[in-house]
């Protein structure tokens, strides 16, 4: 058993084999696995677990809480370990360091869905946050359609992006701060949303024909990023079903009748295997990035293959 550290998992990932990864995992046989949640919004204990066939078994363990932001100096609002299990054995190959597979793996999966379900010739990309999550979300995106010329920045307390802005600085691509969000939704082809919001921030009557949006940020029943008319005008797929059901981005619409569990078009496995959807131009799709220990799974095995472990 070994601990891999956030340098080692940055020094043998790149955008191209962790969305391979992630693309390999998903034409296989889909993941038995559950999750366990115990806290609230202001401090929570957070565990899933997962059997994959073919790449064994894994537990991400973790401990959010949000108020380390605000800190001098903050600290990082998530602690976490990926714990991954051999196939064979059934003993423990390695730990991971979990902020730094979570954020490969959560934008990996976006990037991935955004494949099939944005534009090819997506040329605006609004990212809503600030923090590193976002920052892998604008990169992931940039690898995936590299027709973007124009990346829109909106975060509730705009100081906090700076190092959104110097991470895309060499990118060559235009980068503006959005003072206005509804503006900034009308101009966007896709939109990528990783906060921790309770209250929508993306409307429905803003979204324009042909937009992708990739909801990222919810993962309890009352964090919601988009509201109820999003979801009842668009195409919505998820990446595990279970859980993008609890979240509230799908669970509050469900509840209250804005749509049924059949607005629900498909799930990553069956875009990876199908990979026809059938996508008009006009169409608006939401992709909601709900997590799996699968995903991490995938991506901890693809850094612990190319350790030669």
């Amino acid at each position: 058993m070994c601990f891999i550290s956030e340098t080692e998992i940055c020094q043998n990932l790149s955008w191209d084999n962790a969305i391979s990864a992630l693309h390999q995992g998903h034409l296989g046989d889909r993941p038995v696995g559950g999750q366990f949640f115990a806290g609230d919004a202001q401090f929570g204990l957070f565990s899933r677990g997962v059997i994959l066939p073919g790449y064994g078994a894994g537990i991400k363990l973790a401990s959010i809480y949000p108020e380390n932001v605000l800190k001098s100096p903050p600290l990082p609002a998530e602690h976490a370990a990926f714990v991954v299990f051999d196939a064979l054995t059934q003993e423990i190959t390695a730990i991971l360091d979990g902020p730094a597979i979570t954020r490969y793996k959560t934008a990996a999966d976006s990037a991935l869905a955004a494949k099939f379900l944005s534009r090819e010739d997506s040329k605006v990309l609004l990212v809503i946050g600030a923090g590193p999550i976002a920052q892998a979300l604008a990169h992931a995106y940039l690898h995936v359609r590299p027709t973007l010329e124009k990346i829109i920045l909106w975060n509730r307390s705009p100081q906090k992006l700076g190092p959104l802005i110097t991470s895309l600085q060499d990118t060559g691509r235009e980068v503006s701060l959005a003072s206005d969000l509804d503006s900034a939704v009308r101009q966007a082809d896709i939109i990528t949303s990783a906060t921790s919001a309770i209250a929508p921030l993306i409307e429905g009557r803003w979204v324009q024909p042909g937009t992708h949006i990739d909801l990222v940020g919810g993962f309890r029943e009352d964090m919601q990023e988009a509201d109820a008319s999003v979801m009842q005008k668009a195409r919505i797929f998820v990446d595990d079903r279970e859980a993008a059901l609890r979240s509230g981005d799908l669970f509050i619409p469900l509840r209250d009748g804005y749509i049924s569990q059949e607005h629900i078009d498909d799930d990553l496995f069956g875009l990876c295997q199908t990979e026809n959807i059938q996508r008009r131009k006009e169409d608006i799709t939401v992709f909601k990035n709900a997590g799996g220990a699968h995903l991490d799974l995938l991506i901890s095995q693809e850094v612990i293959r190319n350790l030669s472990l």
